[in-house]
């Protein structure tokens, strides 16, 4: 038996409206999805897909229940969804049009009237949440810097090593998708440095933000995590913010925005992040990116 396939998808609101295709190979309709290429992430072939399948870009806002099911050979198929804003860019050709003939834009009764699939109709409900959705902000962990008792000297000057600026150049092909416009790290470098592949790709200045960085003893992390999510609340509105981090900080300043007392669910690895979805002053949806 072979591997399981992997794929991912979007839900892609224009509006109140919801993209769906039409596949002429098997006489369908659906939500634009694909096969991730190797090597490639999740989030990075939803968009792919959907570019390739619709003819426009579509910027992420959060994670939507995955899909599994069973393929004819025998294989389980893994969709990982996101809901997705349909950009301002121009629109492009569909890709393939012996994949996709037919792009539509309806209502979310009609959509769901429209496609072949329970799976997919099931999507519809999650996805209502875009209409209260009111930004979405990136929280990222720093990338790989070595290890804290081999560095000598102070702590907040450890550089990303090589496994690090890999990790960043992950993460910088992951946020760009969400269309960053402000830059926000923590006082370490090791945080400056995780965002600078970032910064040059999109040309934006990084900022260095103390509300953001682990305190040096852990019982300052309570009132430090008050300081984190009053900044965070500042950042909520305007253009999407992304913020690099650290990791003793991270998981507390999480389950304070999804008021849980268990941060253990937002432990971080290095060079890992999450999308924070807005609704107002509520973080409606916390999704792991990387």
């Amino acid at each position: 038996m072979t591997d399981d396939v992997r794929a991912a998808g979007a839900v892609l609101r224009r509006g109140a409206e919801i993209c769906v295709v039409h596949r002429p190979a098997y006489d369908d309709w659906t939500l634009p999805k694909g096969k991730l290429e190797t090597g490639e992430p999740s989030l990075t072939a939803a968009v792919r897909e959907v570019v390739e399948e619709t003819g426009v870009r579509g910027e992420p806002q959060l994670r939507l229940p995955d899909v599994t099911y069973t393929l004819p050979d025998g294989r389980a198929k893994h969709v990982e969804f996101w809901l997705m804003r349909a950009s301002g860019d121009p629109v492009r050709p569909v890709a393939d049009p012996d994949e996709v003939d037919a792009v539509e834009w309806l209502s979310p009764a009609a959509a769901a009237e429209r496609l072949s699939y329970p799976a997919d109709r099931d999507l519809l409900g999650p996805a209502a949440v875009a209409d209260q959705l009111t930004g979405v902000t990136l929280l990222v962990r720093h990338a790989h810097a070595g290890e804290r008792k081999k560095w000598q000297g102070n702590d907040a000057l450890r550089p990303i090593d090589p496994q690090g600026r890999d990790e960043a150049e992950l993460i910088a092909g992951t946020l760009t998708h969400f269309g960053p416009r402000r830059l926000v790290a923590a006082t370490p470098l090791r945080c400056k440095q995780t965002l600078e592949p970032l910064a040059s790709e999109l040309g934006l200045p990084i900022v260095t933000d103390h509300a953001f960085a682990e305190p040096p003893d852990r019982s300052e992390t309570p009132a430090r995590v008050q300081v984190a999510l009053t900044r965070l609340a500042e950042l909520r509105t305007g253009p999407t913010a992304a913020v690099c981090s650290q990791g003793k900080l991270m998981p507390h300043l999480l389950a304070a925005l999804a008021g849980t007392d268990d941060p253990e669910q937002y432990r971080t690895p290095k060079g890992g992040g999450w999308a924070i979805a807005w609704a107002g002053d509520r973080a409606v949806a916390i999704s792991r990116l990387l």
